[in-house]
């Protein structure tokens, strides 16, 4: 039965003022880059790279990410959201930055994360998450609630788990939590055929989603990728652009 799989690495360098962090994430659906330089605590450059996605709109969301520029590093991946419209900017390649912000402001030089969601049956199934330092999450879910265990059981993934794991965990755990939290959801689209879907749809809730710009926001037939029986390849290809450094 297939899984939903997803990798994100960040690698990072850094000095007393200054610093650089790349960060890369693939899963089924998708498979974008983030490069983002700082100086004196703040975001001086920011760049996107979406080498595969889901529809032809994706890869111009990199611009938007320009909002970022000038932004204090917080050690908070979701402090991104207090700087700019989230609705704006592609989810994941957001995701991503704030995550690189959030490692930069820590002093993390290497970060990864391995998510797998086995197919739903009958509305359930089990969202796992471990972490390059042994941390792991392990979650019987049943569509966007979370099951178990404790202090999970009950949560909405879709409605108020971020503030609420924000003021409950651990900062360390709650980063962890929302990754896996993402991934819980995204896992849910396995569950139709997305290519059938001749463009986005108009929800509002990313940048390729926007009514204006969904009708233009064509499908990619074919790029949805199975790595169910071999996760090892995620992000295999991205090795060396993680650690190009700018000199």
């Amino acid at each position: 039965m297939p899984s939903f799989c997803r990798r994100i690495q960040l690698e990072g360098r850094q000095t007393s003022q200054a610093g650089e962090v790349r960060a890369v994430l693939e899963d089924d659906f998708h498979h974008f880059r983030v490069a983002l330089r700082h100086r004196l605590g703040r975001v001086s450059e920011i760049s996107a790279e979406a080498p595969r996605h889901p529809f032809t709109e994706c890869p111009n969301a990199a611009a938007p990410l320009n909002a970022l520029l000038g932004m204090q590093l917080e050690p908070i991946a979701s402090a991104v959201t207090r700087h700019t419209d989230a609705s704006l900017q592609c989810t994941h390649m957001f995701d991503l930055a704030g995550l690189a912000i959030a490692a930069a402001a820590r002093g993390i030089t290497h970060r990864r994360f391995d998510i797998e969601i086995p197919r739903h049956v009958d509305g359930g199934s089990h969202a796992r998450l471990v972490r390059d330092d042994g941390l792991r999450l392990d979650w019987e879910v049943q569509e966007r609630t979370i099951v178990s265990p404790p202090p999970y059981a009950g949560i909405d993934m879709r409605q108020g788990m971020a503030r609420w794991a924000l003021s409950s965990l651990a900062p360390d755990e709650a980063e962890a939590a929302l990754v896996l939290r993402r991934c819980a959801l995204i896992a849910l689209g396995r569950l139709r055929d997305i290519d059938k879907d001749l463009h986005a749809r108009p929800s509002g809730r990313c940048f390729a989603q926007q009514p204006e710009r969904a009708p233009q926001a064509i499908r990619i037939v074919g790029s949805t990728g199975d790595f169910t029986a071999h996760p090892e390849r995620l992000c295999r290809d991205d090795q060396s652009w993680l650690h190009a450094f700018a000199e």
